[in-house]
């Protein structure tokens, strides 16, 4: 298996379809309303074999270059995902969004990953800019944003279409620039 160690706890890891599949879904669904309420794709995550063919869509992706999905494991065991979730090569950025199991939040574990893709998509991706967006009312997200060090741009009204409707959405930047002053 291929693993970014990103510290003692936890890594950053290329998913397997068959191994991960079952128990990233079984994460989805002990929490598919919280995950659900601002990722809508958990509501209608039916099966092991569907978080399968997901993982193995984001393969396919990831070898031709359009995105990179990587599983986020804490204890030898996934505990959500990390992408970057498309590149603009025009303006060398790339989005990044995130997604954690309800019993590894409040750990830091997020933060410390999106700190490690910043790494990734800054050295290795040659990004000038990573973005995040969260909806205004996603506390947890945009913290993991203020957290890693990223820039509130702005807030887009009705950036975002959730499941309940429509919902203003902070865009969050990090510029490489940045990244590396803060790295020292």
């Amino acid at each position: 298996m291929f693993m970014y160690p990103v510290d003692d706890e936890i890594a950053l890891a290329l998913p397997r379809p068959a191994v991960d599949g079952p128990a990233l879904f079984a994460l989805v669904a002990a929490d598919r309303e919280g995950i659900g309420r601002f990722l809508p794709w958990a509501r209608a995550l039916t099966d092991a074999a569907a978080e399968q063919a997901f993982l193995t869509l984001m393969l396919e992706q990831f070898g031709a270059g359009r995105s990179a999905n990587l599983l986020v494991y804490a204890a030898g065991a996934p505990v959500g995902m990390i992408s970057f979730n498309g590149y603009d090569e025009d303006g060398l950025s790339a989005d990044i969004g995130y997604w954690l199991g309800a019993a590894y939040r409040g750990r830091g574990i997020m933060t410390r990953a999106v700190a490690a893709m910043c790494t990734l998509g800054f050295t290795d991706y040659g990004r000038n800019k990573l973005v995040i967006r969260a909806a205004v009312d996603n506390a947890a997200s945009n913290g993991v944003a203020a957290r890693a060090g990223f820039h509130l741009d702005g807030t887009l009204r009705d950036g975002v279409r959730l499941a309940d409707g429509f919902h203003d959405e902070n865009e969050w930047s990090l510029l490489r620039r940045e990244w590396a002053a803060a790295r020292g």
